[in-house]
């Protein structure tokens, strides 16, 4: 897979980077998920590419699901943007404004209406930013329902695990 130089990363990116580590018997995603997570989670670091909200809405979702004295990739996935966060370029850190259970900056389309309010952080940073970077998604499979009113207001979802993702999302909604 071709990574962006810019991108959001979802946090169950890291969390499936974890299980490179940390297998689980009832994980039922591919372990070639695993390994898309894995260097998904590498390329962000080395390209310190990187793209965060300014008011820590999306590294406080990471705090509560990742370990920052973790051995696991995803953990110091976490812990590298702990440390270095506030050292990424001022335009990697996007303004968004908090409004009820949503956000200001969360795009405004039919199909979008009942968006998972936990991920509306990542798509109203993704519509803020000035180059409309990228959402790495690993095993949701609620957004693949969402990306075609999400590429309709121009945001992109790379699907890293994304037969595993479209399957699932087929599974559940009967299709």
């Amino acid at each position: 897979m071709n990574l962006p130089p810019k991108c959001l990363v979802d946090t169950n990116v890291p969390i499936v980077a974890n299980y490179a580590m940390k297998p689980d018997p009832n994980a039922d995603f591919p372990p070639c998920c695993i390994l898309a997570c894995v260097e998904a989670i590498e390329h962000v670091i080395d390209t310190q590419g990187l793209i965060l909200d300014a008011g820590n809405e999306i590294y406080g979702e990471y705090s509560h699901k990742l370990n920052s004295w973790g051995p696991s990739i995803g953990d110091r996935f976490f812990k590298w943007v702990h440390d270095y966060r506030w050292m990424l370029d001022e335009s990697q850190r996007v303004p968004i404004n908090p409004k009820d259970d949503t956000f200001v900056e969360f795009p405004s389309h039919r199909d979008l209406e009942d968006f998972d309010i936990s991920d509306r952080k990542f798509v109203a940073v993704a519509n803020t930013h000035e180059e409309k970077p990228p959402i790495l998604q690993a095993t949701d499979s609620k957004w693949w329902g969402w990306k075609e009113a999400l590429a309709d207001v121009d945001i992109e979802v790379c699907f890293l695990c994304a037969e595993y993702v479209e399957a699932k999302y087929a599974s559940k909604m009967g299709k």
